[in-house]
């Protein structure tokens, strides 16, 4: 029943929650487009939010890129590099520790500042606050891994969930297996993960797709017409928040 069960959720849910994740996005921004957008409420305690967002999205920037090459890259890669699997876990438990504390502290204010300023909780959607409670879960659960973490230092606990990730994306029918009898809080941190994809498409997560990271590369000026009608050469425009 256990094996079953595993199955089931480290097997096939990966694949729902991705297949959500992606056609539930684009269907979003084809028909939805003017709720493609974080909401925005930076008026009301401006201090707070700015302190809260800065810490959260820094730290949970090197989370998922930490998570994203951990867990992606072929161990073959590492042993090529000369890189122990001990002193990546290390590494990872450090790197991770640290950003986590700073998602932590960011994500709290955050919290704070939705839940009891009055102003900004009556002008909240169920989903902006839903979503903000299931990243903190997650937050708390992946450093609470960290202690588990310490007790594996020899970092082949760590190779089961690259194991199982490099599985999953490569389409393995046993990739379940990997992950059977890791400690229930790495399993509750995995599925509460892939169910954040879940949901993605339907919270403001989705303004994760709208970073400008194109801007950076942008070549040229904008024209402006003055009222005389000369032309003068501006810097690009600043996106607005």
């Amino acid at each position: 029943m256990m094996q079953s069960l595993n199955s089931i959720v480290f097997g096939w849910y990966p694949y729902l929650c991705f297949t959500v994740f992606l056609l539930g996005s684009l269907f979003r921004f084809d028909r939805e487009q003017y709720t493609w957008r974080t909401g925005s409420s930076q008026l009301l305690r401006r201090r707070q939010l700015m302190w809260g967002s800065n810490l959260f999205h820094v730290g949970i920037l090197v989370i998922f890129g930490g998570h994203f090459v951990g867990l992606l890259t072929p161990i073959w890669v590492f042993d090529m590099m000369g890189i122990s699997h001990g002193f990546k876990q290390i590494l990872a438990m450090v790197a991770g520790g640290v950003a986590g504390l700073m998602c932590l502290v960011g994500i709290s204010l955050l919290t704070h500042r939705r839940l009891f300023d009055p102003r900004i909780r009556v002008n909240s959607s169920f989903g902006d606050t839903a979503i903000l409670l299931i990243l903190f879960v997650q937050l708390l659960l992946g450093l609470a891994t960290i202690p588990l973490s310490a007790g594996h230092l020899d970092g082949h606990e760590m190779v089961k969930f690259m194991n199982w990730a490099q599985a999953i994306v490569t389409l393995q029918p046993d990739a379940a297996h990997y992950v059977l009898d890791v400690h229930p809080i790495f399993k509750a941190h995995l599925m509460l993960g892939m169910t954040i994809f879940l949901v993605f498409p339907f919270t403001r997560l989705v303004h994760v797709w709208s970073a400008p990271v194109w801007y950076l590369g942008r070549r040229g000026y904008q024209v402006v017409r003055s009222r005389s009608g000369g032309r003068a050469a501006s810097p690009p425009v600043q996106p607005a928040e």
